[in-house]
C-alpha cells in the first residue's frame, strides 16, 4: 500500500485528489495539509511514501517543501500536481529533487500512474512539459531569485543591498548576471521573464 499525504490549499481541490487517489486499490491517503509549512510538518510526523503537492501555497511553496525535505533527507518521494506548466518551476522542481511533476488537467489514471511511478522512485514528468524544460536551461541562483523577487517589490538597489547585506555594487553585479541569463535589457524585465516562466 502506498501512504500518501496530499498538500492543497484549496479545499475543494483537496478533498477531489484525496477522493481520487483513495479510490485507489493500493494507495491510502493518510492525511492532507492546507499549506506548505504544514505540508512539511506532516510528512516529517506521519512519513509518507509519497507527497502530492501543488506549487502555489502560503507559508511555504511546494518547491521550498520539497528541497526542506531533502536537506532534511528524507525518504518521503515528492510528485508535484500543479496548473502551472512553466518549464522554471519544472527545472527549480527537478533541482529540488522531485521525482514526479503533473499537470492539474491530466486524465486521473495519469495522476495514478504518476503516484505509482514516483513510489518506486522513477521519475514521472507530464509529456508537454518535458521537452520544453530541457530546452530552457536558465538556472537563477537563490541570491538571483532573492535580488528578482525584491525588484519585484518596486525596491531600489540601496534598498535591495540593505535589506540583504550586500553592498549596492554587489547586487548590480547580481542583476547584471540574472538580466544576461535572462536575456533581459533591464532589471524590470528581467524579473518579469523570470516570472512569467515560473523561475522565481
Amino acid at each position: 500500500m502506498i501512504k500518501l499525504v496530499v498538500a492543497e490549499d484549496q479545499a475543494l481541490l483537496r478533498g477531489a485528489l484525496g477522493s481520487l487517489l483513495s479510490l485507489e486499490p493500493d494507495m491510502e491517503v493518510i492525511a492532507t495539509a492546507t499549506d506548505g509549512q504544514d505540508a512539511l510538518d506532516t510528512v516529517t510526523r506521519a512519513t509518507p511514501d509519497v507527497l502530492v503537492t501543488d506549487i502555489e501555497m502560503p507559508r511555504m511553496t511546494g518547491l521550498d517543501v520539497a528541497e526542506a525535505l531533502r536537506t532534511q533527507g528524507s525518504d518521503t518521494k515528492v510528485l508535484i500536481v500543479t496548473t502551472f506548466a512553466r518549464p522554471g518551476y519544472l527545472q527549480r522542481a527537478l533541482q529540488a529533487g522531485v521525482l514526479g511533476y503533473v499537470l492539474k488537467d491530466a486524465p486521473s489514471e495519469d495522476l495514478a500512474d504518476a503516484v505509482r511511478k514516483v513510489a518506486a522512485g522513477q521519475r514521472a514528468v507530464a509529456a508537454e512539459l518535458a521537452e520544453s524544460a530541457w530546452s530552457l536551461p536558465v538556472s537563477l541562483s537563490p541570491r538571483e531569485r532573492d535580488i528578482l523577487r525584491l525588484v519585484e517589490e518596486g525596491r531600489t538597489n540601496k534598498e535591495i543591498a540593505r535589506t540583504l547585506n550586500l553592498s549596492p555594487g554587489t547586487v548590480r553585479n547580481y542583476l547584471a548576471e540574472a538580466a544576461s541569463k535572462l536575456g533581459a535589457a533591464n532589471r524590470i524585465e528581467a524579473f518579469q521573464i523570470a516570472r512569467e516562466n515560473g523561475w522565481l
